[in-house]
């Protein structure tokens, strides 16, 4: 394990980054560098444990006085509610959906790692924080990743007290897999249904909640505006998705659990309507975006077949512990079926490339070389475009050594929903699979207690950027939305409480009234444009730029025609959208107006901190930074920063804040699975 030498977690191991490049000077103004001022020190295994005793407790009666907002019910939403239910505050829940349980996470599929090391092959809490910390780049805070790790044997102990089914070994035990980017098999798993499962768990723990009294459920609302009270977030605007009703809702603290953005690139792996409204609205209250450009493209999804689709449809990354990657070494092979294509003329690349790792290389390392191979003209499957966009993911070899029935005890749902949408058997053809776009490292920025630069904003699972750097390795993203929601926030956030009960604060106060007029004037200036275009045509433009300048590769010229395109789509949106129906009922194109909208804002964004960074790491691969052999080069004298961007206005220009990545436990290398 080069590089994870224990250290004494009190001397720094790298100096702080000094910028030298700028391509993106013109688009940013440079701001005051910030610091984590809730950062633990001393030796970094004592962190949590010290943190968690230093932090003021509320006592019960108290709780009871104390109310708390919590927007989305996914796994950390869902997770956050029941436990501070249950601890006795009330509670507010929101959701888009019509239940609970239609939350994004429920689509998870692989597995949720933890350090158990049940299978006795060498793993540890620290190595679970090494192979974090490394499959994030070093681009991660090592307190908030020791954390987790060290959480994480927690959660599998809560979830299999709620019920949660997960897979077990012949003499009952709970079984592990591997998962890429490790070598170790940490990842426990209930089949392809682990988001789904575990996400049940939450939701049953957050309904004894609301039969109890302290949880109160608002499905089908939507947060549209945060409201901030002499600098304190204190409640959020949201409309209600069916009355079309505009409610003020009031609090002590506020909790953001509303996922991630993947969709501002239009295709991707997330639900139709995951959207970055919740957060966005909270960035133009104040609230940092923090490393926004780092996305995470996931190579096991099923290939784009056409124009006409809305979305994608992955394929869990459990598939390559048996599958084998591989495309035709000929390129006039391509058209052939893959079961006529000899052995020897077949190019399984990453085991050929990443002997020590092979087809178990981190999701980022995948997906390039799936476009990699595809873009030389060896794609497989029909052309879309210019080009085939897919590989092989073939179990030939696993059906010889496990037999079918093997294959599906292991795979079956997934083989089956890959026949259903595809239209081909995978136990006798080989799977196509190409990447996309699926989870997102970026999210608001957060102190090491979960709460951003607004007070009493807290901000947990895929929404906040604190765990996973500029990669997230499979199966750590359940770890860390159960992470933060049952063990984590209930920790940190009554640290904060403590102070409660706070002054109270009605809907008359101005900073109410302000943010509910501005939620209905946006909302009457989308109805009033009366143009040509629906916001679902705007919102496939944009992810085509966004995909195509701040994909898989990103360059400087690239990048700045995005901005330019971008730049020029907002002005089009805000003077030719046509949004049907009107505000006083279900109004779905009203619905994604305000998400496209918001989408818009993040995709310039997103741009200008890809362009800024003139360096490769993990999801974020710079053209211009790559070895000689197209490996991504990082440029730790430069970059090893989070960076933190305030909103600087409708007329103005983001504002940068770095925040410097020091390590004590861990030296920072250049990657390598070879």
């Amino acid at each position: 394990m080069a590089g994870s030498t224990l250290h004494d977690g009190t001397t720094p191991l790298n100096s702080a980054s000094v910028q030298t490049s700028d391509d993106a000077h013109g688009y940013y103004t440079p701001g005051e560098n910030i610091v984590d001022a809730a950062a633990p020190t001393g030796p970094i295994a004592d962190r949590w444990t010290t943190r968690k005793f230093e932090n003021r407790l509320v006592n019960p009666a108290n709780r009871r006085k104390l109310d708390v907002i919590i927007v989305g019910t996914g796994l950390a939403g869902g997770a956050a509610a029941a436990t501070m239910g249950e601890a006795g505050y009330n509670v507010k829940s929101f959701c888009y959906q019509d239940s609970p349980r239609r939350a994004h996470s429920i689509a998870a599929q692989g597995g949720i790692n933890a350090a158990k090391n049940y299978k006795e092959d060498g793993d540890s809490t620290f190595r679970l924080f090494y192979d974090t910390v490394k499959g994030g780049d070093y681009r991660s805070r090592e307190s908030n990743v020791y954390r987790l790790a060290e959480v994480s044997v927690n959660i599998i102990d809560q979830c299999v007290a709620q019920g949660v089914p997960f897979a077990r070994d012949y003499g009952g035990l709970l079984d592990n897999r591997s998962f890429g980017g490790v070598q170790v098999s940490r990842t426990f798993y209930a089949r392809g249904q682990t988001g789904q499962q575990l996400l049940l768990g939450a939701y049953q723990a957050m309904e004894r909640q609301v039969a109890a009294g302290t949880v109160q459920q608002f499905t089908r609302h939507e947060m549209l505006e945060l409201i901030v009270v002499d600098g304190k977030a204190r409640g959020i605007i949201a409309r209600d998705l069916v009355s079309g009703e505009i409610e003020t809702h009031l609090a002590d603290a506020v909790v953001l659990a509303s996922g991630g953005y993947g969709n501002v690139f239009f295709l991707s792996t997330n639900a139709m309507g995951s959207n970055v409204t919740a957060t966005w609205r909270a960035h133009r209250k104040g609230a940092y975006m923090a490393n926004p450009c780092y996305t995470q493209i996931h190579p096991t999804c099923i290939p784009v077949s056409g124009e006409h689709q809305s979305k994608l449809t992955l394929m869990s990354e459990s598939l390559r512990n048996d599958g084998r990657i591989w495309v035709p070494k000929k390129a006039e092979d391509c058209e052939k079926d893959p079961r006529d294509i000899p052995e020897e003329d077949r190019d399984y690349y990453l085991e050929r490339i990443y002997p020590a790792f092979g087809n178990l290389v981190p999701r980022d390392i995948a997906s390039r070389q799936a476009k990699n191979v595809c873009d030389e003209g060896r794609g497989v499957g029909p052309t879309v475009g210019d080009f085939r966009r897919g590989v092989y993911l073939d179990f030939t070899d696993a059906i010889a050594r496990f037999g079918d029935d093997g294959i599906r005890e292991k795979y079956d749902n997934l083989f089956d929903m890959y026949a259903r949408i595809t239209g081909e058997n995978p136990y006798e053809v080989p799977m196509r699979i190409y990447p996309a776009v699926h989870y997102v490292m970026g999210g608001l920025w957060v102190d090491y207690h979960l709460q951003s630069n607004i007070t009493g904003l807290f901000v947990t699972g895929e929404a906040n950027f604190s765990d996973h750097g500029a990669n997230r390795l499979g199966a750590s993203a359940l770890m860390q939305g159960l992470a933060d929601g049952y063990f984590v926030l209930p920790n940190t956030i009554r640290d904060y409480l403590a102070d409660g009960p706070f002054p109270a604060v009605t809907e008359e106060h101005e900073a109410v009234v302000a943010a509910r007029e501005q939620v209905e004037s946006r909302i009457a200036r989308f109805l009033s444009i009366n143009g040509t275009r629906s916001a679902d045509s705007y919102h496939k433009e944009l992810g085509q730029i966004m995909w195509e300048y701040c994909g898989m590769e990103r360059s400087e010229p690239g990048l700045r025609k995005a901005i330019d395109m971008i730049q020029q789509l907002k002005i089009d949106f805000w003077t030719n959208l046509k949004v049907l129906g009107t505000a006083e009922s279900l109004n779905q194109s009203l619905e994604k107006a305000g998400r496209v909208a918001d989408f818009i804002e993040l995709g310039e964004l997103m741009c200008i901190d890809a362009l800024n960074r003139r360096e490769s790491c993990g999801g974020h691969f710079r053209a211009e930074s790559q070895t000689d052999e197209g490996e991504a080069l990082r440029h730790d004298e430069e970059f090893a920063y989070v960076a933190a961007w305030e909103f600087g206005g409708d007329e103005g220009q983001p504002v940068l804040h770095k925040e410097d990545l020091i390590y004590t436990a861990i030296e920072m290398k250049q990657r390598s699975y070879k």
